[in-house]
């Protein structure tokens, strides 16, 4: 039964996603939002199921956690339905994101990366090092150190992510497409091309994500020395948008955005396409590769979710 039942799967995926106990009535909003709408009680409904099969664990009057199993079987179940949810994730943030880049207000989309203690200091040298080497997508990060999902021995960072670029497009009625997520081969300063390219739309989990857990970065490589393999994304948008998307680069690299690292028909090797143009980004998720490759202990929470510019801007350290 579980494995064909798509709402089972859906909770299972929520609480995955979120470190602290989840109640019945933030699982109804969070439901909604990827369009099954349930009442509080079908969701306790739901819940007893999954305690019953040991997938769920109830935390006092907190919320449910996953269990071992249920980790388990979110990671395993419907494989063919996972396929997509990835970008449909991140398309939600797109949508979610206000920020205005003529006026440098509103919400931006951001990675929260929890770091323990004793590593933060080696770890924000490393997202220093990122930012000053250019390879970042955003000029700037945030410590946060009082959230429910930072636990106590630990320090959140956020970091933006570069989905806010697809955000704002969106709303200067642009249409634009997270075609790829690739390696970025960089000599002596200069990009040379992508080793690797995965498209967006046919993978269970960020194609990034899995660049870095299996080692086929070179990120701090290049903040040394300018020759390295760092990660970067695709996106495509109309030619005929150019002057429009000329225009909103500028407004957002003043407002701190790092980006593009090239735009054209035809960029590096990627295909030539007469009607589309290819803007390459570094991605967000450098900062958290170079650490990966330093031995840090670093967890990372992609598209996390909105925050207001203001507050990233405003960095406390």
């Amino acid at each position: 039964m579980i494995r064909t039942e798509r709402k089972y799967i859906e909770i299972l995926r929520i609480l995955k996603e979120h470190r602290e106990p989840v109640g019945a009535k933030r699982l109804s909003e969070l439901m909604a939002d990827r369009g099954f709408v349930l009442s509080d009680r079908a969701v306790q409904y739901y819940l007893s199921y999954l305690d019953s099969m040991g997938f769920t664990e109830k935390i006092g009057n907190q919320g449910r956690i996953l269990t071992t199993a249920g980790l388990q079987e979110t990671d395993h179940a419907l494989v063919d339905n996972r396929i997509g949810f990835i970008i449909s994730k991140l398309e939600r943030l797109a949508y979610r994101s206000t920020f205005d880049p003529a006026t440098g207000t509103g919400d931006v989309a951001y990675n929260l990366s929890i770091v323990p203690e004793e590593n933060i200091d080696k770890a924000l040298g490393a997202f220093d090092a990122v930012i000053k080497a250019g390879c970042g997508f955003f000029n700037s990060y945030r410590i946060i150190d009082r959230d429910p999902r930072v636990p106590s021995d630990c320090v959140g960072v956020i970091t933006l992510c570069s989905i806010t670029m697809d955000g704002v497009f969106q709303r200067d009625g642009i249409p634009v497409e997270m075609a790829y997520g690739g390696r970025l081969e960089i000599e002596n300063g200069v990009p040379q091309g992508f080793r690797d390219l995965i498209g967006y739309r046919g993978t269970t989990i960020d194609p990034l994500e899995l660049f870095i857990s299996s080692g086929l970065t070179s990120i701090t490589a290049f903040t040394q020395t300018k020759t390295g393999i760092a990660l970067a994304n695709v996106r495509e948008v109309p030619c005929s948008a150019q002057s429009e998307v000329e225009q909103t680069i500028k407004q957002m690299n003043d407002c701190g955005f790092v980006f593009p690292v090239a735009m054209g028909n035809q960029v590096y090797n990627l295909p030539d396409n007469p009607y589309r143009l290819s803007i390459v980004a570094y991605s967000g998720l450098n900062h958290i590769g170079s650490c990966v490759e330093q031995g840090l202990d670093i967890h990372t929470e992609i598209g996390a979710g909105n925050i207001s510019l203001s507050k990233v801007i405003d960095i406390n350290r």
